[in-house]
């Protein structure tokens, strides 16, 4: 039996079909497709920061409390792209930092991982950022040079589209069969006229996961109130270990929690 103590941060991810997803083990890296089929025990350990290290209890996205609201990569811009102000040099928590992130190409895209949803990203991050959702088809809407016009037109469609996934309609399977360039001809009507110069014309990106079986439902596991699980890994999707009980394990919902990893 191997056993590994793994500080958990969001899994890596290589766009092959199916995709490839990697655990870090600081220097190495696990490759979780070899796991399937295999039973898995996880155990809670403890936590640590993954911005400043120390042992403390986790609050939010893999961060103590003091570094989520002190920290530049946690922002408020992040998850509402329309509040970046880098591109008028007006800081929020570290103006250098900021302008890095905001002030390069960003996306605006559908993604159909349970219904059509939009959403941001940075250019970098794609396909990552659709792989991490679920998605299994994503297509961009237009090519913008900063987060701010991406999140400017991510709300004028917010009134007419959603920006959430249903997670436990994605772990299901339960997949909604949407032509995407005919979404995204219904939606440029509603985009801001400073945006219309940067509409994309590129195909639809597919996107298959290693899922041997797919759950009815889904239950799922939040540690430390789960302080111990152990099943059969039947499939990798989004962020998620899919277990054959329907158990199902968010990884970068537990980032910054030590866990003992055995199979």
């Amino acid at each position: 039996m191997n056993t590994f103590s793994i500080l958990l941060q969001k899994m890596r991810t290589e766009a092959h079909s199916p995709v490839q997803y990697y655990l870090s083990l600081g220097e190495e890296e696990l490759f979780v497709n070899e796991l399937l089929n295999q039973n898995i025990s996880l155990t809670f350990s403890g936590y640590q920061c993954l911005n400043c290290g120390k042992p403390k209890e986790i609050y939010r996205q893999g961060l103590c409390k003091k570094c989520f609201f002190e920290a530049p990569q946690v922002g408020e811009w992040i998850i509402r792209p329309e509040l970046s102000k880098a591109h008028l040099g007006i800081e929020d928590r570290d103006l250098a930092y900021e302008q890095q992130v905001q002030l390069q190409p960003h996306l605006l895209y559908l993604a159909n991982s349970s219904e059509v949803k939009v959403g941001v990203t940075r250019k970098t991050q794609m396909p990552t950022r659709w792989i991490d959702q679920g998605a299994h088809q994503a297509l961009i809407m237009i090519e913008v040079p900063n987060r701010y016009l991406a999140g400017i037109a991510e709300v004028a469609l917010k009134a007419h589209i959603s920006d959430k996934t249903n997670w436990r309609k994605m772990l299901t399977n339960q997949l909604q069969e949407v032509d995407l360039q005919t979404v995204k001809k219904g939606l440029e009507a509603y985009l801001p006229q400073e945006v219309l110069p940067y509409l994309s014309e590129v195909p639809v990106y597919h996107i298959s996961y290693p899922v041997l079986r797919y759950p009815t439902k889904v239950t799922s596991i939040t540690m430390p109130k789960t302080q111990h699980y152990e099943g059969k890994l039947m499939g990798i999707k989004g962020q998620y270990l899919i277990f054959e009980d329907n158990t199902v394990f968010n990884v970068r919902g537990h980032e910054g929690f030590i866990v003992e990893m055995s199979f």
